[in-house]
């Protein structure tokens, strides 16, 4: 899909089932916030890749090429922040950065560093 209200139109959504946060909704909003990521990542330009790992049921939301840098990035729709796949990923491969985004707040870790949703694009301008 181009952007999130055309997903959500053609998942044939009430706007009541996204405004009251019924047990539907909390199902769809994993795939309405990578939608959302996706559609920041695509206006700024970038390359989308996506990741799975084999034999697993790991997989990295999106990768992206910054030269020659792959930049995993995890997409949480709350604030569970628990990334297997995403540190699977980089004890295999070892890349230089990985982003988590979601509704938590900015925070730089060892090995990832937490960008909200709403800073995902600005972010990625000034470090990449």
């Amino acid at each position: 899909m181009l952007d999130v209200g055309l997903l959500t139109a053609k998942a044939n959504l009430s706007a009541k089932i996204l405004l009251d946060g019924s047990r539907t909704f909390e199902e769809f909003k994993g795939a309405l916030t990578e939608q959302y990521v996706a559609e920041q990542l695509k206006t700024s330009g970038r390359e989308l890749y996506y990741y799975s790992m084999e034999n697993s049921s790991g997989e990295i939301d999106f990768v992206i090429q910054q030269d020659l840098e792959c930049i995993p990035i995890e997409v949480k729709a709350a604030e569970n922040l628990r990334a297997k796949s995403l540190r699977a990923f980089c004890d295999k491969y070892n890349p230089q950065s990985a982003i988590r985004t979601s509704m938590s707040n900015y925070r730089k870790e060892e090995w990832l560093t937490n960008v909200p949703l709403y800073m995902l694009t600005d972010y990625l301008e000034t470090e990449f």
